[in-house]
């Protein structure tokens, strides 16, 4: 049995001619079926997010030999039609995280970067063994909301969810992977188990059930990098320059946090 880091893989669309907007973070459908092999050649056991929350809530159990965690952000339409049959084919255990904003039907709000999944879809999806998770209403970054707004988010997602598939969501991920202590605090007050970050480094339990880190899988992500993400080889390398920029870009958004506070106090 594991003990060790997991590797929590990020996708988003899986299409072959992806639109400007997604195209850097949409995988081929070949090169998916490709990955999903190494894993299963590897001895790889996917779990769902919530599945290792649980595991990693009770100190004694351990998890499976060979743990890995398959999950999409936003909802894309393509993970239903290239990404689906081919989990199914190994019966991969995966997590969806929806903006329900997003979504086709009746609560789309607009602004949708490519064609989402509609409800019918998603549901299929939760079907076949997938974790259907919350990913905010809208996408917005959260740690630069209000509480009233952010709180909003969160609910809104929530209840759609729990609406539209019949149980309550269970794991969330930040839009942007960005959160501070008052969004993961909302976040678990909303009823969240746990909530995905970013981050580009094997997660583990001391990181906290709401700030688990993530690998990104890219469209540019070749067998090597592929193989290097799941293994935890050489991943800080990997993701050097995407390190760097996050970290700029956090204080970028300290410093709006803090002109907006003022702006509030001073009326």
């Amino acid at each position: 049995m594991s003990t060790g880091p997991v590797p929590i893989l990020m996708y988003h669309s899986v299409a072959p001619a992806p639109n400007a907007a997604t195209h850097d973070l949409s995988v081929s459908p070949d090169a998916f079926e490709r990955q999903m092999k190494v894993l299963a050649e590897r001895g790889f056991t996917p779990l769902t997010t919530a599945q290792l929350g649980a595991l990693w809530r009770v100190s004694c159990r351990s998890l499976p030999e060979r743990p890995v965690l398959i999950t999409f952000d936003d909802g894309y339409e393509s993970v239903h039609r290239y990404a689906l049959p081919v989990l199914a084919g190994h019966g991969f255990a995966s997590t969806l995280f929806v903006t329900t904003g997003w979504l086709r039907g009746e609560y789309d709000t607009g602004g949708a970067p490519d064609r989402m999944l509609d409800w019918d879809q998603v549901r299929e999806l939760a079907d076949a063994g997938a974790e259907i998770g919350g990913h905010s209403h809208t996408h917005p970054e959260l740690d630069q909301l209000d509480d009233g707004r952010l709180r909003s988010e969160l609910r809104r997602c929530r209840d759609i969810v729990t609406d539209e598939l019949g149980t309550r969501p269970l794991s969330f991920a930040y839009p942007f992977g960005y959160s501070d202590r008052r969004v993961r605090e909302a976040v678990r007050e909303t009823g969240f188990g746990q909530a995905l970050a970013v981050g580009n480094c094997l997660a583990c339990r001391t990181q906290g059930p709401y700030a688990l880190r993530r690998v990104t899988v890219r469209r540019a992500t070749d067998a090597e990098e592929f193989e290097r993400l799941v293994t935890g080889r050489a991943i800080g390398r990997t993701f050097a320059r995407d390190r760097a920029l996050t970290k700029g870009y956090a204080v970028v958004r300290r410093a709006r946090q803090f002109r907006r506070k003022a702006t509030r106090s001073s009326v």
